[in-house]
């Protein structure tokens, strides 16, 4: 039987619906006709908020290993009823990682799709939220995109289109995405994305940008640099390979690559190690096309005027074994087998040269499954975090979907269990005259976790969510293959008392500590051999401060480390 998935073209005036492909024929459809499927234009007319504004509880989870809280809010943490958010980018300060932003395209009123460049930040590391409104109040702008430098600045790249073009600015902001500057143009346009180098190199500093060609300001080029810290950018050029709907990383050394989807299918995957340059001619030193056994589209009844999310790029920056490996995820539809999204790694070794065989890590069973929105992220210490939106065990619907986590600590040979990560919620409800969730959504690893800025309908409507997401369901695997130990906590955030569960293979000297974020020891919970078994303890500190802790558990040679949130 063959079934046919179609996206739309949607216009001022004229909805426009093609075929994507037939999975009878396994045949996508060719770039140029994919890439001209998909863009931002405004067509309704601003519309301000309702004049009877109504609110709701915000929605929070704090659950053994991550929390969430929503990000759009009132000034007293409520839910606003009637407006939308979506399509969120993130923004870590080096710093101080207390200091977090996120943009989105905000919706004033669910009865309009004009959206413009909503932003939220938060001073003590995510647990709660202010929502000051949009960069540039009435003004269309869409596809926000978040990056930061290693000083701490912040870096909001935004599109807005008129009738002569599409248009970027990057707008820099100083205190934690309190406050933002004018901004500065950036050529630019549909499907942009920013890239920040921190390697510590020549480049350090350079903000690198790049967007479909189908839809660019500054034909024939698609991509431009600042060399001053976004003051201004340079006159556009090619990217080698055109990739497109995709991200961009900086190395370890300041290499730059670019991954986007293909000519047809896999992802296209361009590298230069001359843009880090200040004046350089950019060079490309190779466009290498990544088989990933399927291709990205648009159209899915899930996301039905949206892509079913972007291709991403990332590069591990460890001193570790895998310094300097890349890495490629996006949600693909398969060729070899009817299912419409899974989610699909591959790695290179090389410089981006040659890429290992496709890898799936969501590990349902069904073939008529959507993970769709799979977004990555690497940790400076090589961990590979991994989440996407996963339909597997809706109950309430068919679209009905949740958030699931995985990562790898091995380079990504293997990876943790899916874990699920919220309730299952309907993407279908809750749209803004746009029937879509945004593109994508983004996320920003430290050694500690992954923090991920999503959109949902938690609350029966669109809105953006920051999740931290601590990796700990997981041991530490011996030679052959059995947990040696097991950490976790539950709960955690927690307010008073948290309880500390971990596991021994074999009879060993244990020893349990609590550290403060500077890897201080400030309390021994014990320190005395153990038989293997499972044990547990409860942690009980009224006394001591709201904050972020570490607690490490050492058995014998090996050790494990877990954060604590510790809630006012």
């Amino acid at each position: 039987m063959k079934r046919s998935i179609k996206s739309l073209i949607v216009c001022t005036g004229v909805i426009l619906v093609l075929p994507l492909f037939t999975w009878g024929q396994k045949i996508p459809m060719p770039k140029e006709k994919r890439m001209a499927t998909h863009h931002e234009i405004p067509d309704d007319a601003y519309l301000s908020p309702s004049t009877d504004q109504k609110i709701s509880p915000a929605s929070m989870v704090d659950a053994s290993g991550f929390f969430t809280r929503q990000v759009n809010v009132d000034a007293q943490g409520n839910n606003i009823i009637g407006d939308a958010a979506n399509e969120p980018s993130i923004a870590i300060d080096p710093t101080n990682p207390d200091r977090i932003a996120i943009g989105w395209r905000q919706f004033d009123n669910v009865s309009s799709n004009f959206r413009q460049a909503g932003y939220g930040f938060s001073t003590n590391g995510g647990l709660n939220w202010t929502f000051p409104g949009s960069l540039e109040a009435g003004l269309f702008r869409s596809d926000p995109v978040l990056d930061f430098d290693s000083t701490g600045a912040f870096y909001y790249n935004s599109l807005t289109s008129n009738t002569s073009g599409f248009f970027c600015k990057v707008f820099k902001s100083t205190d934690g995405g309190a406050s933002w500057d004018a901004g500065a143009e950036a050529h630019g346009g549909d499907k942009q994305w920013m890239a920040v180098d921190r390697s510590g190199g020549e480049g350090e500093g350079n903000i690198y940008s790049f967007w479909s060609s189908s839809y660019s300001s500054c034909l024939p080029g698609f991509f431009t640099r600042s060399t001053d810290q976004g003051a201004s950018f340079e006159d556009c050029v090619v990217v080698d390979g055109d990739p497109y709907w995709g991200t961009m990383e900086v190395g370890p050394t300041g290499e730059l690559y670019i991954a986007g989807a293909g000519q047809y299918d896999g992802i296209q995957v361009s590298k230069s190690t001359n843009a880090q340059t200040p004046g350089s001619g950019i060079l490309w030193d190779h466009t290498t096309h990544v088989d990933m056994d399927g291709f990205i589209y648009a159209g899915a009844p899930v996301n039905p005027q949206g892509i079913i999310g972007q291709a991403y790029i990332d590069i591990d920056r460890s001193n570790g074994p895998g310094r300097g490996n890349v890495y490629v995820t996006a949600s693909i539809a398969r060729n070899s087998s009817s299912d419409p999204a899974d989610v699909m790694f591959s790695k290179s070794t090389d410089g981006g040269l040659t890429w290992s065989a496709p890898l799936r890590l969501n590990n349902d069973q069904s073939t008529s499954n959507y993970q769709w929105f799979g977004t990555m992220s690497v940790a400076p210490n090589g961990r590979i975090d991994v989440v996407w939106l996963d339909n597997r065990d809706a109950a309430g619907g068919m679209y009905h979907s949740a958030l699931y986590y995985c990562h790898s600590e091995d380079q990504g040979e293997s990876w943790s269990i899916n874990k699920q990560i919220s309730n299952y919620f309907d993407p279908r409800v809750g749209y803004p005259q746009q029937e879509k969730m945004g593109d994508y959504f983004d996320m920003v690893s430290d050694n500690e976790g992954a923090h991920l800025a999503w959109a949902s309908t938690l609350n029966g409507e669109q809105d953006v969510y920051y999740s931290h997401i601590i990796p700990t369901i997981t041991g530490i695997e011996d030679e052959t293959g059995n947990t040696t130990i097991t950490l976790s906590t539950y709960p955690n955030p927690f307010r008073d008392k948290t309880t500390i569960r971990y596991s021994v293979a074999s009879a060993c000297t244990v020893k349990l500590v609590i550290c403060n974020i500077d890897g201080k020891e400030i309390k021994t919970l014990m320190d005395e051999r153990k038989a293997a078994g499972t044990y547990q303890i409860v942690f009980n500190e009224e006394q001591l401060p709201a904050g972020f802790y570490f607690c490490r558990l050492t058995a014998g040679t090996n050790t494990q480390t877990t954060r604590l949130i510790k809630l006012k």
